[in-house]
């Protein structure tokens, strides 16, 4: 699956109905945001199981703005309608990788028992 652009009119349900959410805040005019979507784009073609999607913090300023972003690129990830991750900065691709393989191994229920 590619990556989808998502607004603040899909965003909870994408993040609710979906095992695992990845999401790209970007903008246009960011240089590293340029340089982490291709990135993305190939992490996204290689887990066709999960959710890529990518919110344009310009036209989504309320989203951004609720999800506390302050920096970007910021990569976002949700586990099940939670969110496990948050960080600003571009990644390189085996760092998107090893984060992948965290969020899949998570167990919520032991987490949110310590």
């Amino acid at each position: 699956m590619a990556t989808r652009a998502i607004t603040s009119a899909d965003f909870e349900k994408t993040v609710t109905d979906n095992d695992i959410v990845l999401v790209d805040f970007w903008a246009t005019w960011c240089g590293p945001c340029k340089a982490f979507g291709p990135v993305f784009e190939a992490a996204s073609e290689a887990n066709p199981d999960i959710v890529f999607a990518k919110v344009d913090i310009d036209q989504n300023q309320d989203l951004a703005a609720a999800a506390g972003i302050s920096a970007v690129p910021t990569l976002m990830i949700a586990k099940k309608g939670q969110i496990i991750f948050k960080q600003a900065g571009a990644l390189r691709a085996a760092d998107l990788d090893d984060l992948i393989a965290q969020a899949r191994k998570l167990d919520l229920n032991a987490a949110n028992a310590e």
